[in-house]
């Protein structure tokens, strides 16, 4: 579980750079989402595939992950992982794009949890309780707060739609490593990363190729730094960290880890890019983040065990 922990902080981290990295490209290029997103999925199954080559010891299936999971189990995994990832990842950095890094990547993360635990509810059955419902209901009022309480128009409702949007994606890949899991068809973490990659590159190649792939450009050099670091670290290093932290630590647990990423990007917005939080924004901010954090307690009230 130490281990665990500290994986899912380090993900969190460096995911919050994620979007700052990627603002800075839109503003020395004329790169798309959707072309960011396919670099940085085919970038990182690259060097995912190299690492397994050069490490094959540190890459095998744990122990504890069914080997031979049911065939149709595992293609809906790893198709609609990789599909949810390709929402996910592009509509994000749509949002980002369109309504500035902190608002964009509040709103998805905290509603990527509320999402998550309505669709637990109403495809899984499991349990909200009164404190999840609560939790849920805050986070609505939050997501209000931030929108529609927002008279200088920092908050844009386009942005906002497509932070909801990559949340929805973010909360359809957990489900399903949830609903696969529950029935044996789970995946190692190595393996899981590779595949969403690839299935994600496949899906935005045509998308991407329409937008434009290769970036026009004053600043080649910075672009090519970014797209870097975005592949090798906030992707070939995040996703697997990240990945593994889950299958360690509760559900509950690792919700409030990740509150690290959207309190490190707006930390980024404000210091590094220049964007200011209106009195709205900081408020449905701290609505967002109670009720994440009101969600892991309620999950975790209902998965403790009776004496």
């Amino acid at each position: 579980m130490a281990r665990g922990l500290v994986f899912l902080a380090v993900a969190g981290v460096t995911w919050g750079t994620t979007g700052a990295a990627v603002d800075i490209v839109y503003r020395s290029s004329d790169l798309g989402p959707m072309a960011v997103s396919f670099w940085r999925y085919v970038s990182g199954l690259a060097l995912l595939l190299a690492a397994r080559a050069l490490l094959p010891s540190r890459t095998t299936p744990s122990p504890r992950v069914p080997r031979r999971p049911l065939r149709g189990q595992r293609l809906l995994l790893l198709g609609g992982t990789g599909i949810g990832l390709a929402v996910f990842q592009t509509a994000y950095f749509g949002a980002v794009q369109q309504t500035g890094l902190a608002v964009g990547t509040i709103v998805t993360l905290g509603a990527g949890p509320v999402f998550t635990a309505v669709g637990g509810r109403l495809l899984l059955d499991e349990r909200i309780g009164r404190g999840g419902v609560l939790a849920v209901c805050g986070a609505l009022a939050g997501l209000a707060v931030l929108v529609l309480g927002d008279r200088t128009g920092s908050a844009d409702p386009l942005g906002a739609g497509l932070a909801l949007l990559s949340a929805a994606g973010y909360a359809v890949a957990t489900l399903l490593a949830r609903w696969t899991g529950r029935r044996g068809g789970g995946e190692d973490a190595y393996s899981l990363t590779m595949w969403s990659f690839g299935i994600g590159a496949a899906v935005l190649l045509p998308l991407a190729g329409a937008e434009g792939l290769l970036p026009h450009t004053a600043h080649p050099g910075r672009v090519l730094l970014l797209m870097a670091y975005v592949a090798a670290v906030t992707t070939a290093l995040a996703y697997p960290l990240y990945f593994a932290g889950v299958a360690a630590v509760r559900a509950a647990t690792a919700a409030v880890v990740m509150l690290i990423e959207p309190v490190s990007a707006a930390i980024l917005a404000v210091a590094l890019l220049g964007e200011h939080l209106t009195a709205a924004t900081v408020a449905g901010t701290l609505l967002l983040l109670a009720a994440v954090a009101g969600l892991a307690v309620a999950e975790s009230r209902l998965t403790r065990p009776r004496s």
